[in-house]
């Protein structure tokens, strides 16, 4: 079943996109395990050939409607695209409390355009556990995958480990540049867009004090600075030029050889997240912690992520019971 699904997923048939989102969020056992088996399949393949950008910022910072023009310029340029929105869980449900919303009006009619809503669950402010999975299955099917975080905080240090681009959007005058800034997570994003440009003289300020943030913290020696841009994604202006930032950057990323590493990074730090979430630091700590975990993904040679999590998982287990 794995092989047919992982096929059709790179035929883009929507059906199978649909049918393995379903797949990754059922926690029984047997779906897990055929769960697994498909991303083994799809983690054989080419892990960079989809563009994957996560999108961040404050709430009420515009990233629902950015994405939206984003799309718009995307499919004009014969590009298709994948959504994955990490939503706050209903108490009730736990289900994606949003739901698959009605905010992509561009993608409401477009077979080129998928948007799934995945429930944060116990990880509000940052990612689902199931958001790697949903993001490895649409980067199969389309050309582009954004991911929408809930909002400001864990979730930058957890999209930057699944995604080639880690893309910043500001509020003019909302102070969030500030505290991102105090927060100490200005040197993670890729790309800074100050949305809301046409309110003038305050997103100008807004996108100074981005700079002058970025003028003071280190930037990394893959020869990539990152930029600092204005928009509106309400009157669909500098919008290209965002894309235009988008290639780019996968290509400095490409030049400086620097995406296996981070994909490898991002592999690593969702493995060693998923096994101290079912397991604890203390069961961690049984089979020798984080160096341990290094090392066996160092070695692991043709063993797929999901192969060598069970493999982990099996260790833990065996350890604690042995205690």
């Amino acid at each position: 079943m794995s092989s047919e699904l992982a096929e059709r997923l790179r035929a883009r048939d929507l059906g199978a996109v649909a049918q393995a989102l379903n797949l990754v969020e059922d926690a029984r056992p047997e779906p897990r395990a055929q769960a697994d088996a498909l991303l083994a399949k799809l983690e054989a393949g080419d892990p960079g050939s989809a563009l994957r950008v996560g999108i961040t910022g404050a709430p009420g910072a515009g990233k629902s409607t950015l994405i939206d023009a984003l799309v718009r310029e995307l499919r004009a340029r014969d590009k298709t695209v994948g959504i994955v929105a990490v939503d706050p869980s209903s108490q009730k449900s736990g289900g994606a409390l949003l739901g698959d919303r009605l905010r992509l009006r561009s993608g409401s009619a477009d077979d080129g355009v998928f948007l799934r809503s995945m429930a944060a669950r116990d990880r509000l402010g940052g990612l689902s556990a199931t958001t790697r999975a949903g993001v490895e299955i649409l980067a199969a099917s389309f050309d582009v995958v954004f991911v929408e975080t809930v909002g400001v905080g864990q979730s930058e240090a957890e999209v930057m480990n699944l995604v080639h681009t880690l893309l910043f959007v500001a509020q003019p005058g909302a102070g969030d540049s500030i505290q991102f800034m105090k927060a100490g997570l200005i040197e993670m994003p890729d790309l800074f867009v100050v949305n809301k440009s046409d309110t003038g003289a305050v997103a100008e300020r807004t996108r100074s004090e981005l700079q002058g943030g970025l003028g003071l913290s280190e930037i990394s020696g893959d020869g990539w600075t990152p930029p600092v841009l204005l928009a509106s994604a309400r009157d669909a202006k500098g919008i290209g030029d965002i894309v235009d930032a988008l290639y780019a950057h996968r290509k400095a990323l490409d030049a400086s050889r620097g995406l296996a590493p981070r994909l490898d990074r991002g592999r690593l730090a969702w493995l060693v997240t998923a096994l101290r979430d079912r397991y604890g630091s203390y069961g961690v700590q049984a089979i020798g912690g984080r160096d341990e975990i290094e090392s066996r993904f160092a070695a692991k040679g043709a063993q797929t992520l999901p192969e060598l999590q069970r493999a982990l998982s099996r260790e833990i287990e065996e350890a604690l019971r042995g205690a």
